[in-house]
């Protein structure tokens, strides 16, 4: 299974959905790790610190989205309502989506990710 970490683009959000420290806890599970470059850069994290832990970067937000099976983000569309809405092109049927939605203030973001085949969403908080 791949976990995927794509950038965050809300304006201003300088929080990242994995920090390094967890990627040997998701390796030991099975998991491999792709992050978008740059993405713990405004949290602290450089790069480099994942590679180390064992996750891949990739160029690439496109990239992140083809190859996860899961996408773990802080602010996904739904409680993304500025830019959110970039990524719904993305997802893929059957994949898992994890992060902040607030599915319940936004119904019809709900609505388009389910449509792309997005079947499980979930809610963290």
């Amino acid at each position: 299974m791949i976990v995927g970490v794509p950038r965050e683009i809300y304006p201003g959000e300088r929080r990242v959905a994995l920090v390094p420290g967890v990627i040997a806890s998701l390796a030991k599970a099975g998991m491999e790790v792709v992050i978008e470059a740059g993405s713990g850069a405004s949290a602290g994290y450089m790069d480099a610190d994942y590679v180390a832990k064992g996750a891949k970067i990739s160029a690439e937000r496109t990239e992140v989205f083809r190859t996860a099976d899961v996408i773990v983000q802080v602010l996904c569309y739904g409680a993304n309502d500025r830019t959110g809405n970039e990524d719904v092109p993305l997802m893929r049927r059957d994949q898992v989506l994890i992060g902040f939605l607030r599915p319940l203030g936004s119904e019809q973001s709900v609505k388009e990710i389910a449509a792309n085949g997005c079947a499980r969403i979930f809610r963290w908080s």
